[in-house]
């Protein structure tokens, strides 16, 4: 079950949202428009589950986001089950208020009307007079108190239809990249609707969207995150929350698609994203945006991007590369593939036999490190539980071990067992033989 929070701006449906699914994912500002995308957390109440989507506020304005905000929640707004159309008690009754009301009844979708900032008893039955006329079911609230909450959730559940989607098994993919290089238009394309808002101004994506999807019928669940800008230039405090959420989409993940410019190559800033992700241990595909230009202005396009690649990404020089247009869909295919192949490869199990095997090959083929004056001895290598594949070495000293000397090893483990294209980690931890 879907349940869509709808209303004007800064009537409190970020707030309504993260109450209701335990969370902090909807930017909560005292600032109308923070909230600029669809977000979509699944949520339990009382032994129910069900979905709980957050949109962006709906007004006349004529600049360019509030008018795409419209439209993408008149493009969707059928595929709910229900809706909650949340109004401001304390400004009272709005002509804005009237186009939301107009909008809900025309989906044909159950609603109910939250009446927020209803925070005194006293003037309660005064705020909420003007709001009867509508004829409607309402429920006088106040987020803030957390009053009205438990009546808003017997309505959703009174609702509910009776089968629910199981999304556990799903591969988890984040999209991550500097504003503007075309995430969103890769959601979009995926999807095949307006979920996510496409601007040509920097930073649309304020919030990280989670959406289950089908391709290829293999099961996924799209994260499309905010996008990042270099931490001198969040001089806004949504900026900073958006890079602190995306961030966390990364680590949530399965999988992280790295979108850039292909027109633009790769940057440092680029770069410092990678490491970023490598941190959390968390497997990365490139994929450059924009492939009918950069083929249309660029000689030798793919050639000269990847040379860019080779130089600006030195410390992970396997790095998977894919090129692709957005907006028309190609390369979408091949990018698909990738993740494929790069989730097979981060659930690789070796056996401990086999690993050994190669194991003892691999350290007669360069000298023995040294600690002090002894040299470093190893007695075997075994594989963790994490994913993707981690080996612990178990030495005599392992404080010798230099990392020098463990890039040589996960090099060679990524090369014999086909690896390549993930982050592959090495301990070494002290063995307990003399």
């Amino acid at each position: 079950m879907k349940v869509a929070l709808i209303g004007r701006p800064n009537v409190g449906k970020s707030t309504l949202f993260n109450i209701l699914t335990r969370t902090r994912k909807a930017v909560v500002k005292n600032q109308p428009g923070v909230t600029r995308d669809i977000l979509v957390e699944k949520t339990e109440w009382w032994g129910s589950e069900f979905e709980v989507v957050d949109t962006g506020g709906l007004t006349e304005a004529s600049d360019t986001f509030s008018q795409l905000i419209k439209e993408q929640v008149l493009s969707i707004i059928k595929s709910f089950d229900a809706l909650i159309v949340v109004m401001d008690g304390r400004s009272g009754l709005i002509p804005e208020d009237r186009d939301v009301l107009r909008i809900a009844a025309e989906s044909g979708v159950p609603f109910i009307i939250s009446v927020n900032k209803l925070d005194s008893q006293t003037t309660q039955d005064t705020q909420l007079a003007e709001f009867y006329e509508f004829g409607c079911e309402l429920t006088p609230c106040s987020f803030e108190n957390r009053y009205g909450v438990d009546s808003l959730v017997e309505w959703i559940i009174s609702h509910k239809p009776e089968v629910a989607e199981d999304l556990s098994d799903r591969i988890k993919l984040a999209i991550v990249g500097k504003p503007n290089v075309g995430k969103s238009s890769l959601v979009n394309f995926v999807l095949g609707e307006k979920r996510v808002l496409v601007s040509d101004i920097a930073g649309t994506t304020v919030d990280s969207v989670e959406t289950p999807f089908q391709y290829n019928d293999v099961d996924y669940t799209l994260v499309d995150t905010a996008g990042l800008r270099r931490q001198s230039k969040r001089k806004d405090g949504v900026e900073v929350l958006s890079a602190f959420k995306s961030m966390e989409s990364i680590r949530r993940s399965d999988i992280v698609l790295l979108m850039v410019d292909g027109t633009n190559g790769v940057t440092d800033q680029d770069a410092n994203l990678v490491e970023k992700i490598l941190e959390v241990h968390k497997p990365v595909i490139l994929v450059a945006n924009k492939l009918d230009l950069g083929k249309e202005n660029i000689p030798e396009y793919r050639k000269w991007f990847r040379a860019e690649v080779e130089k600006t990404f030195h410390f992970f020089p396997d790095i998977p590369i894919l090129f692709c247009s957005a907006k028309t869909g190609a390369g979408i295919e091949k990018v698909f593939d990738e993740i494929q192949d790069v989730w097979g490869k981060i659930k690789t199990k070796i056996p401990t036999s086999k690993l050994n095997d190669f194991f003892y090959k691999v350290i007669r083929q360069a000298p023995s490190p040294v600690w002090g004056t002894t040299n470093v001895k190893f007695y075997y290598l075994t594989q963790t539980h994490q994913k993707p594949p981690s080996f612990i070495a178990f030495a005599n000293h392992p404080q010798g071990v230099t990392a020098a000397y463990r890039r040589f090893i996960t090099k060679r483990i990524k090369t014999y067992w086909n690896l390549e294209g993930i982050p592959v980690r090495l301990f070494v931890m002290k063995s307990s033989n003399k």
